[in-house]
């Protein structure tokens, strides 16, 4: 397989919406939320308002955006290629979309054999802290 497999893709609508997102408040980051509060939604921050950290790992970038997620949580989903799309609705409560009225949604789907084996041998970017 000679092209790169990304573990984190977007939509045309959510590569609209991040660049309006990107015009209003500058750079900014994603972090796939694990639960609790806010579900399991990916949640957009200005890029110097969230501190990821050492139990993070870098799974792409989305529209000039980079995305994160907690390791434990990427040790279920790593089989899987994440599909960030927006959708009518409340994004977050801290997610800067909110106010909009659309809110991005992950999708996802398995990776196939071959797109397993090249992952394999190109890991996740751990966070240095």
């Amino acid at each position: 397989m000679d092209d790169d497999v990304s573990r984190v893709v977007a939509t045309p609508a959510a590569i609209s919406l991040i660049e309006k997102l990107v015009e209003e408040h500058g750079p900014v980051l994603f972090h796939q939320s694990g639960g609790c509060c806010d579900g399991s939604a990916p949640m957009c921050f200005p890029a110097g308002e969230f501190m990821v950290g050492n139990a993070d790992v870098k799974l792409g970038v989305i529209a000039g955006a980079p995305f994160y997620m907690s390791e434990s949580q990427f040790e279920y989903w790593q089989h899987t290629q994440l599909i960030i799309d927006c959708v009518p609705g409340n994004g977050g409560m801290f997610s800067l979309e909110r106010p909009t009225g659309l809110r991005f949604l992950t999708r996802s789907r398995l990776f196939d054999d071959t797109e397993s084996a090249w992952l394999d041998h190109h890991p996740v970017e751990h966070v240095q802290g």
